[in-house]
């Protein structure tokens, strides 16, 4: 655990991640943004990893929302993992941070490919199943968007997860309300979401994804749950920057940065309390 505070780390990742997006002149700012301090307080709070020298005991962290993985480079160079002008290379032939996070890169940082969409949480299981097989106590946490969850592949794994009673698992649903086409209610509604994955098996969360208490007390309930997987469902907010506070109007996918967007949001970042 770092003795820099959540919204600390937060605010530095943000920081990184629209410095990576603006040298590489694309990437998914909304999607980045929008995972920040799920993110955030998973590693510097809640996984076993950063204190962990022993990959074998460390937790495992998926990011399913590939495109997403501005936001896991960025935690990765705040942590110390990589260094920090790494981040400038972000989609650069032979950079080892590419627009999806590819495992062979990071083999110790990135535990599962990510591409198609969809795919995370199934890898996921296998893992949580694999721990419980050999009664380890490693924990598997992965990170899907609420568009994502239009993947017929998500709901065979989240049909697996209860049956299974997989308590070492859990999915967090970055639940910013917007796809690459539109909105997800106007493309392919979810509601009654919660209902949905309780009916499956699931133990259901539902937070604000900004909120860090209610974040971290997710977790905690997660951890005392016993005989059934958790789904938090995280109340997100496209391209965020702070609050009533969003990057380039929350864009999902940007082509460039103009300097005015840059300097408004790192000179917002750098006066946030």
């Amino acid at each position: 655990m770092s003795n820099i505070s959540l919204p600390q780390h937060a605010k530095n990742i943000r920081k990184m991640i629209i410095d990576m997006l603006c040298c590489a002149k694309s990437g998914h700012s909304g999607s980045s943004l929008s995972a920040t301090d799920i993110v955030t307080t998973l590693i510097f709070d809640e996984m076993n990893w950063l204190n962990e020298k022993d990959f074998s005991k460390r937790d495992r962290f998926i990011l399913s929302k590939g495109h997403a993985c501005p936001v896991l480079y960025s935690s990765l160079a705040e942590a110390g993992f990589i260094p920090r002008e790494e981040i400038k290379t972000l989609r650069k032939l032979n950079s080892r941070l590419q627009g999806h996070p590819i495992r062979s890169c990071l083999p110790e940082f990135i535990n599962s490919t990510a591409g198609a969409l969809g795919q995370g949480l199934s890898v996921g299981l296998g893992m949580a199943r694999y721990f419980k097989q050999f009664k380890k106590d490693n924990r598997v946490y992965v990170v899907l968007g609420d568009g994502e969850l239009q993947e017929g592949q998500v709901w065979e794994a989240i049909m697996c997860g209860g049956n299974c009673g997989l308590d070492n698992v859990v999915a967090i649903i970055d639940k910013n309300g917007a796809q690459n086409d539109g909105l997800v209610k106007d493309i392919m509604p979810l509601n009654p979401l919660d209902k949905k994955l309780k009916s499956f098996g699931w133990n259901v969360i539902s937070v604000d994804g900004h909120d860090f208490r209610q974040i971290k007390n997710a977790f905690k309930i997660a951890r005392e749950t016993v005989g059934k997987p958790t789904v938090i469902i995280a109340d997100t907010e496209k391209g965020r920057l702070g609050p009533g506070k969003v990057f380039m109007n929350g864009a999902h996918v940007i082509k460039s940065i103009l300097e005015e967007d840059y300097n408004d949001a790192i000179n917002y970042l750098d006066g946030e309390d």
